[in-house]
């Protein structure tokens, strides 16, 4: 079975100051996510979901599903603050989405098989499709054994500002024992810190590259709850995958495999990012990864 290829591209953009998902970064006019789909495509993914927002629907579908449509098949779901279980609501003055612990949710009505799940503005390098894919095709639909691509701290920082890392305690055999969102880690001269906590810059971190399958959602509805019991009132706080990761690790109710790859990750948080993944292309390009049209 060919597994899914899930993408969360509802983010607001808020830290980038534009609707980063359709903005290009190859010479042809490709954006981050054109790359991820013509690796995923390489690596034998079978269908795309995008979930975006409602309001976004007809730009994203003319601007970046359009590609894809008579390449593979393509879904929408959408990510809206009012999308909550029965006796729930949205709490006065709150405008952010819920998490991407929420985000996936919305494609439980879409998504049968064993899927991949990225960031819509995260470059993940065509070695990380190909080690996620082979290992989703030999994962049962029924597994609750996931797994996700981990990636070294250091070669995820931003020079521009500070950012938000879940960083993996790993076993001798590969499973995510603990993982532990940091955030406002900031990039020094010797490897990174948070507030007062040193970090070496050598750390397995999540990058949302993650592989699940269906199983995944009927956890998700019941973090949801709980989440929106304890936190539904407040105006930012968000369900994270990696969050409710490390709580079905801890309870024994899931186990991750954490996968490793040759490529290198980066991505586009601050505006400033941007010449930086552009380069980087380029030099992918140059060394013969990519064409430098990838829809020709």
């Amino acid at each position: 079975m060919q597994p899914t290829l899930l993408v969360l591209a509802a983010g607001m953009g808020s830290r980038y100051g534009g609707l980063k998902q359709i903005d290009p970064v190859g010479p042809g006019g490709e954006t981050i996510i054109d790359y991820s789909l013509y690796d995923a495509l390489r690596a034998g993914f079978g269908k795309v979901v995008f979930v975006i927002r409602q309001d976004l629907e007809a730009t994203f579908r003319e601007v970046v599903g359009s590609k894809f449509e008579k390449r593979l098949p393509v879904a929408y779901a959408f990510q809206e603050l009012h999308k909550l279980p029965a006796g729930f609501s949205v709490p006065t003055g709150r405008t952010k989405p819920w998490g991407t612990g929420h985000a996936i949710l919305m494609a439980e009505d879409i998504i049968r098989e064993p899927f991949a799940m990225i960031n819509a503005d995260d470059f993940y390098g065509a070695d990380t499709f190909r080690v996620l894919a082979d290992h989703l095709r030999q994962t049962r639909t029924d597994s609750t054994d996931y797994s996700m691509v981990g990636f070294t701290l250091r070669k995820t920082l931003s020079d521009h500002g500070t950012v938000a890392r879940g960083v993996c305690q790993v076993d001798a055999t590969g499973q995510l024992q603990k993982i532990v969102e940091m955030l406002k880690i900031e990039k020094t001269p010797t490897g990174a810190r948070q507030g007062d906590t040193i970090l070496t810059g050598d750390e397995a971190v999540s990058m949302n590259f993650w592989g699940f399958t269906p199983t995944l959602f009927q956890h998700l509805r019941r973090e949801l709850e709980l989440f929106l019991k304890n936190h539904g009132h407040e105006e930012k706080s968000e369900l994270l995958i990696p969050t409710v990761i490390n709580t079905l690790v801890n309870q024994g109710r899931a186990k991750c495999q954490v996968l490793r790859t040759t490529s290198s990750w980066f991505g586009v948080t601050y505006k400033e990012d941007r010449p930086i993944v552009v380069e980087n292309i380029r030099q992918l390009i140059e060394h013969g990864d990519y064409p430098a049209k990838l829809w020709a």
